[in-house]
C-alpha cells in the first residue's frame, strides 16, 4: 500500500481553523485571543503552577514519601514462545539480541511463560517466572539465573546444618557466689 492509496475516513481529518480572515468567519480580528494583556501577545502565557506572583500550591504543601524510580532494577521480558526464534539450543544474552528479542542496553533480562515451547533450551537469564520455568523444565531444557550479584536468601534448613557443624563455643563459667555467703561471712 502507497501513501497515495490509503482511503480517507469520514472525521479523521478537520480542517484547519483559519484565524484572522475577516468577522464574518468568527475568528477574525483578535483571533479569538481577547483584548490585550499577556495571553494576547505572540509567545505570551504563563507557566503550569504559576499563580501571579503568590506562592504556589505545590510550594505550600510538604514533600513526603519515598521513590525509587532512580534506584529501581529494570528488567527486559521474553516470553517463552518467542524462544522459538533463537538459533540453537543455548538462549543467552547475545542470542536474544542477536533474534532481536532484546535491546543492547544494560537492563537484565526476565523470561516469562507466555505461550508454549517445544524445544529443550539451556536458558541464561537474569530472572524468571515460576510458570517460564515450569514450562521449560517439562520441555527438558535447563534454567540458569546467571545474576551473580543477588544471591538467593538462605533457607530454613540451610541455616540448621550450618549451626550443627560448627558446635557452640563453651563460655567458662565463673563460680557462683550467693549474696547471702558474702553477708554471712562478715
Amino acid at each position: 500500500m502507497n501513501l497515495d492509496k490509503i482511503p480517507s475516513i469520514k472525521g479523521a481529518t478537520h480542517p484547519t481553523k483559519r484565524l484572522g480572515r475577516g468577522e464574518g468567519s468568527g475568528h477574525g480580528k483578535t483571533s479569538g485571543k481577547g483584548h490585550k494583556g499577556q495571553k494576547a501577545r505572540s509567545g505570551g502565557g504563563i507557566r503550569i503552577g504559576f499563580e501571579g506572583g503568590q506562592m504556589p500550591l505545590y510550594r505550600k504543601l510538604p514533600r513526603r514519601g519515598f521513590n525509587n524510580f532512580n534506584f529501581r532494577k529494570s528488567f527486559q521480558t521474553v516470553n517463552v514462545d518467542e524462544l522459538e526464534k533463537v538459533e540453537g539450543d543455548i538462549v543467552n544474552r547475545e542470542s536474544l539480541l542477536k533474534a532481536g528479542l532484546i535491546r543492547d542496553n544494560q537492563e537484565g533480562i526476565k523470561l516469562l511463560g507466555d505461550g508454549e515451547i517445544s524445544k529443550a533450551f539451556t536458558v541464561h537469564v537474569d530472572r524468571a517466572s515460576g510458570t517460564a520455568t515450569q514450562k521449560i523444565e517439562a520441555a527438558g531444557g535447563t534454567l540458569v539465573l546467571s545474576n551473580a550479584s543477588e544471591a538467593p536468601a538462605e533457607t530454613e534448613t540451610q541455616v540448621e546444618a550450618e549451626t550443627e557443624a560448627a558446635p557452640a563455643p563453651e563460655a567458662e563459667t565463673a563460680p557462683e557466689t550467693n549474696a547471702d555467703d558474702a553477708s554471712d561471712e562478715a
